[in-house]
């Protein structure tokens, strides 16, 4: 049996700060499922990140909350670490009927519902976590909730949840302007907005899935990474051979939770209120928590002896504004409805001057 298929996860209960002697006093029971689980529905949850990761942290804990409110009416099982499937993979196992929940990147979801990549233009560079919020959490974002909803089999389940700031971080070269970005090769999770704001600032975009980074960089193939400082703090990458990052603020990765729709309507009203209202009660909390997490991972790494490099407000606004000069040519691209897109510039404006 696999080891995550416990009514309670043993990966949700080694992040505890729990003693060995404990742990191997509990095992027993763990591996022992109750018989009656076996007559429940499943609600099998996946993720990418690893047990350390404030994405796979507060997805867990979502895990562990609906265990016991849904005691006896649902088995849930959650799955940290890509052990069913990797992020960019998600929405076809929700398809699929293989998995009845994911978060995934909301980079990895634009492949499947464009407008998701809204997100990703040149409007929000160098932009803090408010500009997000502030179009998010307003009409943009319902109008890209039900899009998801009507394009895919699934509902989204409430509001997204952070991972924080992505910036550049270099293996070995420092980039120490924005002209330094020229020519480099940078690793990028997914999402073609990403792709495109790479190359108009000069690198050359890879993508690599998170599994398989690791090898990517023992291979020497890339030159930079864009991703946060709590992924690179928490997966040990500054270990692998990370030396400077350059804070510009690339963009503001955020998680959606996604539930299968043919599990979700099989579901009696009752327990859908409870796996809306239990996310809901988990946004804020897990929102100030990427936050602090970010701080900590940076506090931390610089500790290590990594060097920071952050480009001064008016540095950024210059050049918001020249990648704003190809805007209309990334929403082509990207096909997002230039619909959603009318006012961004006035909506953002407000919350991203000279931050």
């Amino acid at each position: 049996m696999n080891q995550d298929h416990f009514s309670i996860p043993f990966h949700w209960i080694v992040m505890q700060p729990l003693s060995q002697t404990f742990l191997l006093f509990l095992l027993p029971f763990l591996v022992a499922t109750p018989l009656a689980a076996a007559d429940l529905p499943v609600m099998r949850i996946s993720v990418e990140n690893t047990e350390r990761h404030l994405h796979s942290q507060a997805v867990g804990r979502y895990a562990a909350i609906l265990q016991e409110r849904l005691r006896g009416q649902i088995d849930v099982q959650f799955y940290p670490n890509a052990q069913l499937f990797r992020d960019k993979d998600v929405v076809q196992a929700l398809a699929q009927g293989k998995i009845e929940m994911a978060v995934p990147g909301s980079w990895h979801l634009a492949a499947h519902e464009a407008n998701v990549g809204i997100f990703l233009l040149p409007a929000f560079y160098g932009c803090p976590a408010e500009t997000n919020y502030a179009v998010l959490d307003g009409e943009i974002g319902r109008a890209l909730d039900a899009r998801i909803a009507e394009k895919l089999p699934v509902t989204v389940l409430g509001r997204w949840i952070d991972l924080g700031h992505a910036h550049l971080f270099s293996l070995g070269r420092t980039i120490s302007r924005h002209e330094d970005i020229a020519g480099l090769k940078i690793r990028v999770a997914g999402g073609l907005g990403n792709e495109l704001r790479i190359r108009a600032l000069g690198g050359v975009p890879v993508s690599i899935a998170w599994p398989d980074l690791s090898e990517q960089m023992g291979q020497q193939q890339i030159d930079a990474i864009l991703t946060s400082y709590e992924t690179v703090h928490s997966a040990g990458l500054e270990r692998r051979g990370i030396t400077s990052v350059f804070e510009d603020k690339e963009y503001f990765p955020q998680y959606i939770p996604l539930v299968r729709s043919s599990f979700w309507e099989k579901l009696p009203p009752p327990t859908q209120a409870i796996l809306r209202q239990s996310w809901e009660e988990q946004v804020d909390q897990a929102r100030i928590e990427a936050a602090a997490a970010q701080q900590a991972a940076r506090t931390a790494l610089i500790d290590a002896g990594l060097k920071v490099v952050v480009p001064d407000p008016e540095t950024l606004t210059s050049w918001r504004e020249r990648l704003r000069g190809e805007q209309e040519n990334f929403i082509q691209a990207m096909d997002i409805d230039p619909a959603l897109t009318t006012g961004l510039t006035a909506r953002t404006a407000n919350t991203c001057q000279d931050n």
